[in-house]
């Protein structure tokens, strides 16, 4: 004999619309507590079908399934499990579709699978040579044409899966590819007054700066954007005189010149730093950050810096910069 939940999984896929919403409704509830997924668990298989076939139904029925898969990936083996069934491509397709009220939940959905490894493969379409990348072109084209001004922005969590798929060789590679552009675009997005977008672009500049030793003119050729996503959020509040902004080129020099908003998220600043440091392991590198006097910017922010875990960060940048200096010596350091 079935049990009740047994039942309730069937009713998801009733040809009546009335018990297929009621249905729907209670296992999104389910899904929101540890005991309501672990019970779903047990029937992966015909739960997450039924679920993802929902994602093309109207909006009372679709925004339900959508929350309730959200909810469910965030369990590693049944976020494997949906990747598995191709549920990437799956989300993808209701997403940009016309009439797609999901956007957020959706873009959610992606974050979580692009956790795994096989999740990240799915999306940058590696088995396949022609859309190899298409999703993530979409994705960062999305993430730069909304806007976060609105109240609504579904794509604001783009930046989080960027920084998914960058923690891969093959994503980093896909961003950095000078042909398609797409670093350049998410850098741009670094000046947004969204904390979440901000966090995102930052992850994502550090995780392909691991690329900097074979891919550092590639990261060099948008040093115009590089840059100030990199060393404004570390320059410190201080207005710069014009000693030192005089050797700055202008997207930096201007704006240290006036009073800007302090950059509060220490994370973003430790990232910043680390790419910073990433860049500068390889002499051009270093040459780079001295031709837009970034040291001096590094010794100005440093001056200024509570946080134990980002003093640390511009120490480390510091030594560096020191050890490898042969005519000047660079200093985050107080001298006292």
């Amino acid at each position: 004999m079935a049990t009740e939940l047994e039942e309730l999984v069937g009713f998801l896929s009733s040809p009546s619309p009335q018990v297929t919403q009621a249905a729907v409704d209670i296992v999104r509830g389910l899904t929101g507590s540890e005991d309501g997924l672990q019970s779903l668990a047990k029937y992966a298989k015909i739960v997450l079908p039924s679920l993802s076939r929902l994602l093309s139904a109207p909006k009372e029925v679709s925004g339900p399934a959508a929350e309730a898969l959200v909810n469910l990936s965030q369990n590693s083996d049944l976020a494997a499990k949906m990747v598995e069934m191709g549920m990437i491509k799956m989300a993808m397709e209701n997403l940009y579709k016309p009439d797609s009220g999901n956007g957020r939940l959706l873009v959610m959905l992606l974050v979580n699978l692009t956790q795994l490894d096989a999740g990240i493969a799915s999306l940058l379409q590696t088995e396949d040579e022609k859309m190899h990348g298409l999703y993530v072109m979409k994705l960062v084209r999305s993430f730069c044409r909304t806007s976060s001004e609105s109240s609504d922005d579904p794509f604001e969590h783009v930046g989080s899966i960027l920084v998914n798929i960058s923690k891969l060789e093959a994503g980093r590679k896909l961003l950095l590819d000078p042909k398609r552009g797409l670093l350049k675009q998410i850098i741009r997005q670094f000046d947004s007054s969204s904390p979440l977008r901000k966090k995102g672009v930052s992850g994502t500049i550090r995780n392909c700066c691991f690329e900097a030793e074979s891919q550092l003119q590639n990261l060099l050729l948008i040093s115009e954007f590089l840059w100030p996503a990199l060393l404004l959020p570390v320059a410190g509040n201080k207005i710069y005189n014009k000693q030192d902004t005089s050797k700055m080129p202008l997207e930096l020099g201007s704006a240290l010149s006036i009073e800007r908003e302090p950059v509060t998220d220490p994370e973003i600043r430790v990232q910043a730093l680390e790419a910073v440091y990433l860049i500068s392991l390889q002499e051009a590198g270093r040459r780079a950050l001295w031709s837009v006097n970034g040291p001096r910017i590094l010794q100005v922010g440093y001056e200024t810096e509570e946080d134990a875990k980002v003093m640390e960060a511009y120490e480390r940048v510091g030594s560096l910069l020191i050890h490898n200096s042969d005519t000047e010596e660079p200093s985050t350091e107080n001298s006292s």
